[in-house]
């Protein structure tokens, strides 16, 4: 018997059992859309933090001062104060692996214009801090090198700062806002760029050169930590080798000497979010799968059921000339077709709930080809798998006995 004539043979028999059919499926139906939309969300949640920490500057670097131990205890980096100016200076000259570099000075504050009155933070940069961190001047002008020479109290603010300060008025170029009782002269805004993935506001930023914060606001003679850029992402590592050579060298350590400064790479916090997200998807995915098995589970179910309610069928199909491998092929099939049925029928509903995931929740999703591809293997594979024990169990009944059974 030929597999046209086998394939008609299954595809009647299911007909005759519709509602058994679909029910059959559900599981399968259920299983593979829920790995489609778990997989969705997933990677789509991966290449939205990466967009983000691309947004942040992918090839960041961060260095701070490091940690050591007093007495026993191991003291924070706020205390040390291992980071000068010159070791800023030494890496913006000498380092051939970075494109950027730039200070970095923070202190928390009120900012007040007028009746107006807003908490939050003032950083002390570089004009170089722009390239570092991706942002770009929407009105007005960064500071210069010559206001940094000076320690100028002047400022760039963010569209947060000028919303809170200055309300209906989105243009505060020259105005004069307070900061902890220092007035700084407004010279430029920031082009908005809103909440990143982490839930934080980039809006609400104000930078001023590093030597005003560190001297007018603070007033301290020391770094408290320096951003650079890696000329890409793919020279961060031989840009993290030479920054650790200079500064080992101006703190003239031994080499049996620890580092009292610590380097972390924006790629590290990358790859680490990327592995969780990793982890966190394949589990999803994993507990979704569940159904597949699930569905596997009642496909064998039907199948001996199926096999059961046609025993005198079978044993008339081997009494005419029907061999053990056509009743075998023929069970076979009818248990593909519902698993990869239902699967089509799972792709499709996967696809819709992850674009309504989308457009209700508001989630970044991804949906990926081979999620799709997986999905008709997984079917086709479970089809043969679960359907093959009760297909062979058909194949073996002894003709006689099958036209005999009531």
């Amino acid at each position: 018997m030929n597999f046209i004539n086998l394939l008609k043979i299954a595809v009647k028999a299911l007909s005759n059992n519709k509602l058994r059919g679909f029910l059959t499926m559900l599981g399968i139906i259920i299983g593979v859309a829920s790995v489609i939309t778990m997989l969705a969300i997933g990677q789509g949640s991966k290449e939205s933090i990466r967009a983000q920490i691309s947004e942040m500057g992918s090839n960041m670097i961060m260095i701070m001062p490091g940690t050591h131990e007093r007495g026993g205890v191991r003291q924070s980096a706020e205390s040390m104060q291992t980071l000068k100016e010159t070791d800023y200076k030494s890496i913006l000259n000498n380092a051939n692996f970075v494109s950027a570099v730039s200070p970095i000075m923070q202190s928390s504050g009120q900012y007040i214009n007028g009746a107006n009155n807003y908490p939050s933070s003032m950083h002390g940069v570089s004009p170089e801090y722009l390239e570092i961190r991706k942002l770009k001047i929407d009105k007005g002008a960064m500071f210069t090198e010559r206001d940094i020479n000076s320690s100028a109290k002047v400022c760039v603010v963010g569209k947060t700062i000028i919303d809170n300060l200055f309300p209906g008025d989105d243009n505060p170029i020259g105005k004069v806002i307070r900061f902890n009782k220092v007035p700084f002269t407004i010279v430029g805004t920031l082009q908005s760029k809103g909440y990143n993935s982490m839930g934080q506001d980039q809006d609400d930023v104000v930078l001023a050169p590093y030597t005003t914060v560190m001297k007018r606001v603070l007033a301290i003679d020391y770094i408290q930590s320096i951003f650079a850029s890696a000329l890409s992402e793919e020279k961060t590592e031989e840009a993290i080798d030479e920054i650790t050579e200079i500064l080992r060298t101006n703190h003239k350590l031994r080499e049996s000497d620890e580092d009292n400064f610590t380097i972390r790479s924006q790629q590290e916090l990358s790859n680490m979010i990327s592995s969780t997200s990793d982890m966190m998807t394949i589990l999803l995915a994993c507990i979704a799968g569940i159904s597949l098995l699930v569905g596997g589970i009642g496909i064998m179910n039907i199948m001996y059921v199926s096999v059961t309610e046609r025993t005198r069928e079978i044993g008339l199909r081997m009494s005419i000339g029907a061999r053990g491998i056509d009743i075998l092929s023929q069970f076979l099939i009818e248990s593909v077709i519902i698993s990869i049925t239902g699967g089509i029928i799972g792709v499709l509903l996967g696809c819709g709930m992850a674009v309504i995931v989308k457009f209700i929740l508001q989630w970044p999703i991804s949906i990926q080809a081979y999620s799709v591809i997986l999905s008709f293997l997984v079917c086709t594979i479970t089809g043969i798998f679960f359907g093959w024990y009760p297909a062979k169990k058909a194949s073996n009944l002894d003709p006689i006995e099958a036209l005999r059974y009531e």
